[in-house]
Order: C-alpha cells, then sequence, then structure tokens
C-alpha cells in the first residue's frame, strides 16, 4: 500500500503539517499523559484516583465506554485478555482512534474517511451497548469484569 504523502516531497509534507500544528503535538502529549497516568494509578482498587462510570453510577446499566478505563490499564501492564474482557470495543478502538486522528494528515486516503465515518460506528456502538447491558449468556460476557 502506498500513501501519497510518501512521494510527496519534503516541502509539501511540511506543508501539510503545518495546517495541523496543535494536532501533531496534542496527539502524542495526550497519549502519553494517558499512559503515564494508567501507568501510576490502578482503577481496579477502591479508592483509586480515576473515578469510576458515572452513567453507570447512576442508571446502573453499563453505557459503551464503561470498562475502557480498566481495559486501558490492564492493555498498559500487557493484559490483553483481561483488557477485552473489561471492553472489547474499547480495545478494538484503541489502533483505530490515533488513525482517524491523523486522517487530515493524509489527503486522499479513502480508507481513512472511511474508517471515520460514523454511519459505520454509530449502529456498532449502539448494538454494543445494547447487548452488554442483556443478562443471558453470551452477551452478559460484554459486561466489564
Amino acid at each position: 500500500m502506498t500513501l501519497r504523502i510518501l512521494r510527496m516531497s519534503w516541502e509539501a509534507r511540511l506543508a501539510v503539517f503545518a495546517r495541523y500544528p496543535l494536532s501533531i503535538i496534542a496527539l502524542p502529549v495526550g497519549a502519553l499523559l494517558v499512559c503515564g497516568v494508567l501507568l501510576v494509578a490502578d482503577p481496579f482498587v477502591d479508592g483509586s484516583i480515576l473515578p469510576p462510570c458515572p452513567f453507570h453510577a447512576l442508571t446502573h446499566l453499563y453505557c459503551p465506554g464503561c470498562g475502557t478505563t480498566r481495559a486501558l490499564h490492564a492493555l498498559m501492564h500487557g493484559h490483553l485478555g483481561l483488557a477485552l474482557g473489561m471492553n472489547p470495543l474499547a480495545v478494538m478502538a484503541v489502533p483505530l482512534i490515533p488513525a482517524i486522528l491523523l486522517r487530515p494528515h493524509f489527503p486522499g486516503q479513502k480508507w481513512l474517511a472511511r474508517l471515520a465515518d460514523a454511519r459505520l460506528w454509530l449502529p456498532a456502538v449502539l448494538a454494543f451497548t445494547v447487548f452488554r447491558n442483556l443478562p443471558w449468556i453470551p452477551f452478559a460476557w460484554l459486561a466489564p469484569g
């Protein structure tokens, strides 16, 4: 697979990245901060500095993000199985979110535009939310913990 930006001159590449200087800095800095907090703080213990899901606390239902903090913490410590048990959707989204956020830096990549299309993700997230709140096996396996 060839990327159009790789065939561009250095000047053209710099011009593309110059249009979005904040995102070039904010994405890696934000990711490093999140990784640092998740390495130090343990969301599995009571009294953690990481807050519980407010939606779950109010409704006792699991939102699509419930278990994401614990899943990312488990990923940071190399526990893929545990991470998938906490929130499989979040684990699958980990490599996709940076690709979607960096999409403006790779103009002409149609697959990235399709990947960022909400018409693809919205039905999947809604179905995941409904299924993880059903009490029957195999749907109960989607609930965190």
